[in-house]
């Protein structure tokens, strides 16, 4: 975060890309694009390009990492070597990527049916194509509908999005400038039912009041998301059904 920078993050009342403070980027999402994949999702989140694979259950691989009494959860969340200007000319895994594997699988840890499937392992791979800010949190929204789609039975649908504050002002899905630029950057996941908080981080300064704040901001964005992925799969099923009625 950037929070002295000479940046204006605020003009006349509206953001960088003439959003107010909370308004959503536009979020389309696509489901069933990898055939070869149990189930899979793509998003476009604002400037964000991200593809995700399932793959499972199915046997463990190494036998030894096999748990006998629930499915192993492993994730893969890689930027791909032309997402950004940052990441321009970089390949393979790094810090960063490692450390949002670990915490989007944590996520669905928490919400997976693992233990319907012993020994086993399911597998997520999300591979982002283009970034624009909040790619974790578009990670995390493509996984839940792809692990739909692989028909992976969850306690709840997942919902993340990025929080707050920038220009002295609260807001919600954040941008890239207002990623690098802003005060402070808080990704939250919510299960969609329960409203459960599944993911938490923070980076930057924040009152209690401004989090208490954020907080019901992000809650009311986790529906608006929510209801994309609904749609998402709602769409997918229905073609397939129409499909299936013409052969």
């Amino acid at each position: 975060m950037g929070g002295t920078s000479d940046v204006k993050l605020i003009v006349d009342g509206k953001r960088l890309d003439e959003r107010t403070v909370d308004e959503l980027r536009k979020i389309r999402i696509q489901t069933g694009i990898v055939p070869e994949a149990d189930g899979s999702a793509f998003i476009e989140w604002g400037g964000n390009k991200i593809i995700c694979g399932v793959y499972g259950p199915r046997e463990c691989i190494p036998k030894h990492a096999a748990n006998p009494y629930r499915a192993v959860i492993k994730c893969r969340y890689m930027m791909s070597p032309f997402a950004s200007l940052e990441e321009h000319g970089r390949s393979g895994p790094s810090r960063r990527s490692t450390e949002l594997s670990k915490v989007i699988r944590e996520v669905f840890e928490n919400v997976v049916l693992a233990k319907e499937f012993p020994n086993t392992q399911i597998e997520l791979y999300m591979d982002v194509l283009q970034a624009d800010g909040g790619t974790r949190t578009a990670s995390i929204t493509v996984a839940a509908v792809a692990l739909a789609n692989a028909g992976i039975p969850m306690k709840d649908m997942v919902s993340a999005v990025a929080v707050g504050k920038g220009g002295d002002e609260l807001m919600v899905d954040l941008g890239k400038l207002e990623d690098n630029f802003g005060q402070s950057d808080v990704p939250l996941a919510f299960s969609a039912k329960d409203k459960k908080l599944l993911l938490v981080q923070m980076d930057g300064l924040l009152t209690r009041d401004e989090i208490a704040k954020i907080l019901e901001m992000a809650e009311k964005s986790s529906e608006k998301i929510n209801e994309i992925q609904t749609n998402a799969l709602k769409d997918y099923y229905t073609k397939e059904t129409e499909e299936e009625f013409k052969l």
